[in-house]
């Protein structure tokens, strides 16, 4: 036979298991944080790095070319520079993981869900995980970005 709990069982029930948490969670930060191997320094100049070979295709960029700067270790997302050729198309697609990316040369222009923007040098931009999202580069020039993920790479992109 099932027994409901009270409101006052509920919420005592709710309190103690906050508690357990909050004291478990140091503990937990700190075996975790062991877990981690520190970060190597790393110094980088974007005038000196070796690009890629151009690809491209199948939705992507014609021409993109892409630099790996990194990988975190935790969540398995990347960084990485990459160069967009002038008057390019990046097809609309989507992530299952946040994506940041700053814009270091030149203009692109993305869709972000049901908005656009122009984005310049200096620019910074958050995509969420999941949000449809497509990238045109101006014909002027190419343009390069820093994008850092949340997890790793997936491209998902939208018929």
């Amino acid at each position: 036979m099932r027994r409901l709990l009270s409101s006052f069982q509920l919420r005592v029930c709710f309190r103690n298991c906050v508690l357990a948490v909050v004291t478990l969670l140091p503990a937990a930060l700190t075996e975790a944080q062991a877990d981690v191997s520190p970060v190597d320094a790393f110094v980088t100049d974007l005038d000196t790095v070796e690009w890629g070979e151009p690809g491209g295709g199948n939705g992507f960029p014609v021409g993109v070319q892409t630099v790996r700067l990194g990988l975190d270790a935790v969540t398995g997302g990347i960084t990485y520079y990459a160069r967009f050729p002038a008057g390019s198309h990046f097809d609309l697609h989507w992530h299952t993981h946040d994506e940041y990316v700053a814009v270091l040369q030149g203009n692109v222009v993305i869709v972000l869900g049901a908005e656009t923007y122009t984005l310049t040098a200096g620019s910074y931009v958050v995509i969420p995980g999941a949000m449809n999202h497509s990238w045109d580069v101006p014909p002027e020039a190419d343009v390069v970005i820093l994008v850092r993920r949340g997890g790793p790479a997936d491209f998902n992109f939208v018929k």
